[in-house]
């Protein structure tokens, strides 16, 4: 996997490095840096790279990690990035505040259907868990309660807020705890909270310690369609569209691909993620989806609303998401 860590002199080397080669009549392919954050589903785009996706739509990808979804916003606006990758949530926040993105294409999500699993922890790589003797039975128990969260109104606070909601508590009233998820998993452990929002692969970890899983906050917050997706500052997308056309359709080939060669994409990701193989073998799966639907955006914008992330709803409508001519 071609990465590098994002930094001006390298952007400034680069920049130097194209321009000497169309001096020169060199090598014609269009350069794209794109930021990942090293997760599982990031073998769609590395298969994009290894298959020869990316160089059969002339264009040269090369990846560099970026601390965290926001960072990867703030560096697709500027310009330091041509392509970002975020989760909808960070996504909506930075729309609230006026900044002009397009989403280019779908970088992972669910099925369809996915929310109907009668097996929801094989589809949904978050969990939230108890201990089995709390005498939490459900969402609305959590009201009042310490749970712990890698983040403050991130991915897993809302999620849990929205579970808790539906099912008639008060998300204002918890008390949220911002651990790393192996403090998260050792304070539940110890009484300390009364529930640890986790991600995988210490969701496995939890699990394998006797903790119970009360709900899979991811899947029932997004239900079907694209949770995370690519995205480029809308300046960018509107003096290049042609390059932003063609990493779409490699991305979605390579994502067809992935759908299709999960054992494949399951050993990418322990390299791209430093996990062991049989870890990431025995949590969900991923899923690459075809598209955007401006509805998957539409019921996150209109949910985070509601809970209160957002003052009130962003408003979107199809000319958010990049269609290539």
């Amino acid at each position: 996997m071609k990465k590098r860590t994002l930094a001006g002199a390298a952007l400034l080397a680069m920049t130097a490095s194209l321009a000497a080669c169309s001096a020169e009549g060199g090598n014609s392919s269009e350069k794209l840096t794109v930021g990942i954050i090293g997760i599982s589903s990031d073998a769609a785009i590395q298969t994009a790279i290894d298959e020869g996706y990316f160089a059969e739509e002339g264009l040269e990808v090369e990846t560099t990690v970026v601390a965290n979804p926001p960072a990867g916003i703030a560096a697709a606006q500027s310009g330091q990035l041509d392509v970002a990758y975020t989760p909808s949530i960070p996504l909506l926040n930075a729309l609230s505040q006026d900044v002009k993105l397009t989403v280019i294409a779908a970088a992972d999500g669910y099925a369809e259907g996915a929310v109907d699993s009668m097996e929801p922890d094989s589809v949904d790589d978050t969990g939230l868990y108890i201990q089995p003797d709390s005498g939490i039975s459900r969402a609305r128990d959590l009201a009042g309660k310490k749970i712990a969260v890698p983040a403050r109104k991130a991915q897993i606070e809302v999620t849990v807020a929205d579970m808790v909601e539906k099912d008639g508590g008060d998300p204002a009233s918890i008390n949220w705890m911002v651990l790393d998820p192996a403090s998260s998993l050792q304070s539940l452990q110890q009484g300390r909270v009364e529930a640890a929002g986790l991600v995988a692969p210490f969701t496995n970890n939890a699990k394998s310690e006797g903790m119970e899983l009360l709900g899979s906050p991811g899947v029932e917050f997004f239900e079907d369609g694209a949770v995370g997706l690519w995205v480029a500052g809308a300046e960018q997308v509107s003096g290049d569209a042609e390059s932003m056309a063609a990493f779409q359709r490699a991305i979605y080939k390579a994502n067809a691909y992935a759908n299709e060669n999960l054992e494949e994409m399951k050993a990418k990701a322990a390299e791209i993620t430093g996990i062991d193989l049989e870890t990431i073998k025995s949590g969900a799966d991923s899923y690459w989806p075809a598209e955007v639907d401006i509805a998957d955006l539409q019921r996150v914008d209109a949910k985070l609303a509601k809970l209160g992330y957002l003052e009130q709803e962003v408003g979107l409508d199809e000319s958010l998401i990049f269609e290539s001519q």
